[in-house]
């Protein structure tokens, strides 16, 4: 099944709506799908091209593949050093994506002027180290907190939702939703990592008691971090989960099949399991 929350995105955009307007318009339509959605994260079609600092592959030209396979949404992450996705990436994405478009990024004051002149539907704010190979952890709302609020409320002013990567912990979760977040994505790494049942089960208890307090507190919850097609299932059980972002399997996988098969087969496991 194919759903697309553009049509949403575009109404959350009205100058006639304040965020919590905006939450109880996500909320209801949220409610009413079926399972759970997928978002492609597309950086490292990227990292391929930045490897011969060249023009192909395209990362515009993957978004559309995956949109056709039936993508909810394309995420990519506009790096400071700018690694992969570059500035021009993301202004074309903007321009072309008919889906959702989420853009991972830092706090630093050049990367939220960036978003404040694109103007994704989404931005994800996530934490930043120039020597980490992926993102490492999870942000640190409590100890950001009032840059957190700062850039909420300017990311608000533009009509663009905000969401969270957070460890699946209480403390992170009150902080985005005093800060006025509209979601949360849960970091999925830990249960990614679990190599025994055992803490498997329990990375999977604490995403679910996670998803239930930010539900209590009125966010919308993703989920990604590590997420495959041999673990995806465990994570797609949990009821509320509406959205997960994944990447890297994805990318890999297309390197086999293409990227539009890559991607119709992730959203059948998801489908399959949600």
């Amino acid at each position: 099944m194919i759903i697309n929350l553009r049509p949403t995105a575009n109404i959350l955009q009205s100058n006639f709506l304040d965020v919590n307007e905006r939450r109880y318009i996500i909320a209801e339509e949220i409610e009413g799908l079926l399972m759970a959605v997928l978002n492609v994260n597309i950086d490292h079609v990227a990292t391929v091209r930045q490897a011969r600092v060249t023009d192909e592959p395209d990362p515009v030209w993957a978004a559309t593949e995956c949109e056709l396979a039936g993508a909810n949404g394309i995420t990519v992450h506009l790096r400071q050093d700018r690694r992969h996705i570059n500035d021009r990436d993301v202004r074309l994405l903007k321009e072309t994506v008919a889906c959702k478009l989420n853009l991972e990024m830092c706090m630093a004051e050049p990367i939220v002027k960036i978003a404040e002149q694109i103007k994704p539907d989404q931005v994800t704010l996530v934490p930043e180290k120039r020597a980490e190979l992926t993102t490492e952890g999870g942000l640190d709302c409590v100890r950001h907190k009032k840059r957190l609020a700062q850039v909420v409320k300017r990311m608000h002013k533009k009509r663009i939702l905000v969401s969270t990567f957070i460890a699946p912990a209480k403390a992170q979760i009150t902080a985005s939703a005093e800060t006025g977040c509209d979601a949360v994505e849960l970091h999925t790494g830990m249960y990614a990592n679990a190599k025994s049942q055992r803490a498997i089960e329990k990375r999977l208890r604490e995403l679910k008691e996670a998803k239930d307090l930010a539900m209590e507190s009125n966010l919308i919850v993703h989920a990604g971090h590590g997420l495959t097609y041999r673990n995806i299932a465990g994570v797609a059980q949990i009821k509320g989960l509406c959205e997960f972002n994944i990447g890297h399997s994805i990318i890999a996988r297309a390197v086999f099949v293409g990227i539009r098969q890559a991607t119709a087969e992730m959203i059948r496991l998801i489908d399959k399991f949600s």
